[in-house]
This record gives C-alpha cells, structure tokens and sequence, in this order.
C-alpha cells in the first residue's frame, strides 16, 4: 500500500497578503519537494461537508465564517492578521475534506498512511473561534469523522508544531475517547499549553524553551510523550504537523533540523503499528521558512513512505 499525499489547488486561493507569513507559495515548495518522493500516491482533496465539520464547528460558526469572506480585497477574522479573501473558505473546507477523505482510505484498507498538504492550517480554531492563521480546525474534524465512523474508538493527536494547539485542546480536553500530546515553543503565541493544562486526563503539554535543540526535543517525547501515547494505545493516529520549529523560520526560535522530523514521525509510526494497523494521518500546520519547510515536510514523508 502506498502513502497518500493529498492536496487541491484551491488551497492557493487563499491568499492573506504579499508580506504575510502564511503565503500562497507554502504547498507549493512542499509539492515540488516531494516530486523526489518515491512511493506517493497523490490524490485530489474534497470539500468537507457540513456535516462533518458541523462535529467541531457548529452552522451557525460555519455560516458566519463564511459571511467574513469579502467578494473582494481581505477582511480579518478574529485577530488583526487573521485575514481571508475571496476564496479562503473553500481552501479551508479542502484541508477539513483531505483529513476525513484520508481517514477513510485509511479505514477502508486502500492506503498505509497520508499526508494532507494544504493551507490555511487549523489547530488555532476552536469549536467557535478562529485564530492564528486557522479558520476550520482540521484535525479535530478528522478525530471527530474517525470517531463518527464505528470502527475506531480512540484517536491520538500529536502536534509539534512551534505553536500550541490551543484550539484543539479546547475542542477535546472534556473528550477522553481523544488524547493530545502537543510540543512547543513557551513563551510564544498564544500563550497557552502549560503542563497543568490537563483537560480531563487526556491532554498533556510538553513546552519548550527557546533555543531548544534536537536532543532535548527527543528527550522529551522518549521520556513523556511518546509512551503516554503508547499507553493510551489508539486506534488511529492524527498529527499536526507544523515544521515551524525549524531552526531556519522566523516565528519561532527552537532549534529542530529535518533528522528531527524523521525521527519523531518513525516514532510515530512505531507506535500506531503497535496499536492502530499502522494507520497514520499528518496534516501540514506551520512551517513559514520556504526552505526549511520543503525539507522538513520531505523528511516527514519519507519516514511515511519507508517506515510503513
């Protein structure tokens, strides 16, 4: 079974500005990177339904994040650089729609893992807030789909991005059937993630300080992260995969190199063999270095494709 890369040209449309960090050309050099990525299969991303993003977000948020998208120029939504244009929501819809198609390849035995390749990213937005570069919260409609779907009955999300994944760990610190293990950069925005955020057992938050390197990123999942995962033996295995903890990008300042993504995606992958049929989902968050980003996320799926 192959890796499946899955991405929609919609994600280009959304288009926050010429000097904002979380610019069009993002997928673009991630795309291009993995052209050298034997063992991919690409495939194209639907539209999420109203339905399934309606398990995290309800309509009445979906209709008014709809209602922010202008018919021209940009509007803000929800913080000053924040900003969707004509075009956005679909984008978003499309990275809601790549989880939930991906999980269901997954399911249904068609594919080892994935790698969901789109933008604007998710893990800032909340059950009915949006923040952070994020409109839908990608993953935590993927959790909830696999959880809708029968056969799986805990899903483990892991975010290492440089940023905490604030909204994911509102929409599920009272939802024990989840477990979120996030690593990131403390002190940074949004201020959240701090090791006595707990939620109902299920949430664990490993910060880190900046200059944080390699091996200290490593110590920390192998001491806490990693087996508390083990432990919780999920059935399915989500990742928030934000590759702005690269030494390279400019909004964070920890010190990870792309053996680091490698290593922490192959320790993954050890642990969804063990307990969930090697099934495995990433969706790109972060990640504002163009460089850096297209190596890293390449690093990442190759651990998929060889790890598998």
């Amino acid at each position: 079974m192959s890796t499946l890369v899955i991405h929609h040209d919609d994600c280009r449309r959304h288009d926050p500005g010429p000097r904002h960090p979380e610019q069009v050309r993002r997928t673009a050099v991630v795309l291009e990177a993995l052209e050298a990525v034997n063992g991919i299969e690409r495939l194209p991303a639907p539209l999420v339904t109203p339905e399934q993003a309606g398990r995290v977000h309800g309509l009445e948020f979906q209709d008014w994040l709809q209602s922010m998208e202008p018919q021209e120029g940009r509007a803000a939504v929800g913080e000053a650089d924040n900003l969707v244009n004509r075009g956005s929501m679909d984008a978003s819809r499309r990275g809601s729609g790549a989880m939930c198609y991906a999980i269901d390849e997954l399911l249904a035995g068609r594919a080892a893992n994935a790698f969901c390749v789109t933008r604007p990213p998710g893990h800032h937005s909340g059950t009915d807030f949006a923040m952070g570069f994020c409109l839908f919260n990608h993953v935590a409609i993927g959790a909830r789909h696999a959880l809708a779907s029968g056969g799986i009955e805990r899903v483990a999300i892991v975010d290492f991005d440089v940023h905490h994944g604030n909204g994911t760990q509102q929409v599920f610190e009272d939802d024990p059937r989840v477990m979120f293990v996030s690593s990131h950069q403390m002190p940074l925005y949004p201020g959240s993630g701090h090791p006595e955020e707990t939620g109902a057992g299920n949430i664990m938050n490993l910060p880190l300080a900046p200059g944080t390197g390699g091996d200290a990123f490593r110590a920390t999942w192998s001491r806490l992260g990693l087996p508390a995962i083990d432990a919780f033996e999920p059935d399915l295995v989500l990742v928030s995969a934000g590759f702005d903890a690269h030494s390279r990008d400019p909004l964070g300042a920890l010190e990870l190199e792309d053996n680091d993504y490698d290593w922490i995606t192959r320790e993954l992958l050890a642990i969804a063999s063990r307990h969930a049929g090697g099934r495995l989902v990433s969706i790109l968050e972060g990640g504002y270095d163009l460089e850096g980003l297209a190596s890293s996320a390449a690093a990442h799926t190759r651990a998929l494709v060889t790890g598998r």
